[in-house]
């Protein structure tokens, strides 16, 4: 006798989310349930057999899918559970990992990677160990890791499934992508959450107190050391220790600090005591160690000894639609903590805010935030009130002159299309042809031989869009 199919429940709020996702399971060859709720299907599994496989949403009336999650794993232990939803965030993704999630499935989501992702969880059912009792509490959203681009996504995805596991971590991104906050997260949402978070800035420490801070210090060791010194290491027993800019810490260092990741050992400086620690290591840089490695400056064993998981926090020129999502929570906080008068973006001012280049990154957009906050003069931030308030850093600063024009020529489009405007490619083409012709005969002093010739057009087709242009002006 063939098989019988699986039967699969899909918990949420969202009619239409419920119809397409059971529309094509059943496609597929599913028997499919949908709940309303998650009360609805609690009562539901107390009247008949569980299904192999449950879809919940996180955000429904009622109990939230997380809270399903714990009365699911506490009643059906091997029963898999994928965990949707818009709201893709730290506390979110690391909740359902850490309440015994199969996966999590970022909404919007293609059909067929759903039902893929289906398949491939029905196998897993039989061999599902129950899940570790989940850590008491809800942990508080990060603002600034808010973001709903992929990239982000799958970086809170990341974060939920390294939450849980004791393994090293290197954090890779530019100066002010926000490294030091996805540590954090990896701390508050793991096993060693109500131990203590311990962070340093390696490259700002000088190299000849650097060993003291790390590693801590007996009385006399040095002069000005009366008296004992406990090191970073020791006060993050137990708990994580976050080391940023870990390019930059001497040779000398990262021999010690390798044996201390290997052994879990160490003496303070002047001391004879070995120390033993317990403690998570977390690094971050924004520099290439494999080239810092090839020249001789990180050390090749303490790069691989980091670097068992690498997570790349990208810049934020790579996600520009989580732009305006911040801008709006920094906005927000900063003129709640100035005591200042709420105020909102227009339009045209997310528009401008999105075309900037933020070679500082989130650090830049948040102190820009700030000085809207206090500066701008009306409640509604204008454009020019962004313009004005990135003065000189409103030029792409990271990029060549022809990125330049193609962002305000993107800047353009993006007005234009909001405004209705028709026709709108051949506007551009036209205004293109202006430029360019008024641009090159300018540099031949009116030759138009010489023009043509600079833009690679033959001088008939020159002639051609010259007598063009003059027919439009009349």
């Amino acid at each position: 006798m063939p098989a019988e199919p699986a039967r699969i429940w899909i918990v949420d709020d969202d009619r239409a989310v419920r119809f397409v996702l059971a529309t094509a399971l059943r496609e597929a060859g599913y028997v499919v349930d949908g709940f309303e709720n998650a009360a609805d299907a609690l009562a539901a599994l107390r009247g008949r057999a569980a299904p192999d496989l449950l879809f919940t949403d996180v955000r429904m009336p009622g109990e939230d899918g997380l809270a399903l999650l714990e009365k699911l794993k506490a009643a059906q232990p091997a029963l898999p559970v994928i965990v949707m939803s818009a709201y893709t965030d730290v506390a979110s993704t690391a909740g359902a990992f850490r309440g015994g999630a199969y996966e999590f499935l970022s909404k919007p989501f293609d059909l067929d990677d759903a039902v893929a992702l289906a398949a491939r969880a029905l196998p897993a059912r039989a061999a599902a160990a129950p899940p570790a009792p989940a850590r008491p509490g809800e942990a508080a959203v990060e603002a600034t890791l808010l973001g709903r681009t992929p990239a982000m996504r799958e970086l809170f995805r990341a974060i939920g499934r390294l939450a849980q596991a004791p393994l090293s971590v290197l954090i890779t991104g530019e100066t002010g992508t926000g490294k030091e906050l996805v540590a954090r997260a990896l701390h508050r949402e793991s096993p060693r959450a109500h131990k203590p978070f311990v962070a340093l800035n390696t490259a700002a420490i000088p190299a000849e107190l650097l060993e003291s801070e790390l590693f801590g210090h007996e009385a006399g060791a040095f002069t000005g050391a009366t008296r004992r010194h406990v090191g970073r290491f020791e006060q993050a027993h137990g708990g994580t220790l976050f080391l940023d800019e870990i390019g930059d810490m001497p040779l000398p260092l990262q021999t010690r600090l390798l044996r201390v990741l290997a052994e879990g050992e160490f003496f303070r400086v002047g001391g004879r005591e070995l120390i033993s620690v317990d403690v998570r290591v977390i690094a971050a840089t924004h520099q290439d160690l494999e080239r810092l490695v090839g020249e001789g400056r990180f050390r090749a064993d303490l790069l691989h000894r980091l670097d068992v998981v690498r997570l790349r926090l990208p810049p934020l020129r790579e996600r520009r639609d989580d732009v305006p999502l911040l801008a709006e929570r920094f906005l927000a906080v900063a003129a709640a903590r100035l005591d200042a008068p709420a105020k909102q973006f227009a339009p045209e001012a997310l528009e401008r805010l999105r075309a900037h280049a933020w070679p500082g990154n989130v650090r830049e957009l948040e102190n820009l935030c700030w000085r809207l906050a206090a500066l701008a003069p009306g409640k509604t931030i204008t454009g020019a009130d962004v313009a004005a308030a990135l003065g000189e850093r409103a030029v792409d600063a990271t990029g060549t002159g022809g990125e330049r024009w193609e962002e305000a020529l993107a800047q353009w489009a993006r007005a234009q299309l909001a405004a209705g405007a028709p026709e709108l490619h051949a506007q551009a083409r036209a205004r293109l042809d202006r430029i360019l012709l008024e641009a090159a005969l300018a540099h031949s002093g009116g030759h138009r031989s010489a023009a043509a010739a600079a833009l690679g057009l033959g001088r008939n087709t020159l002639t051609r869009k010259l007598g063009a242009r003059r027919g439009r002006r009349r």
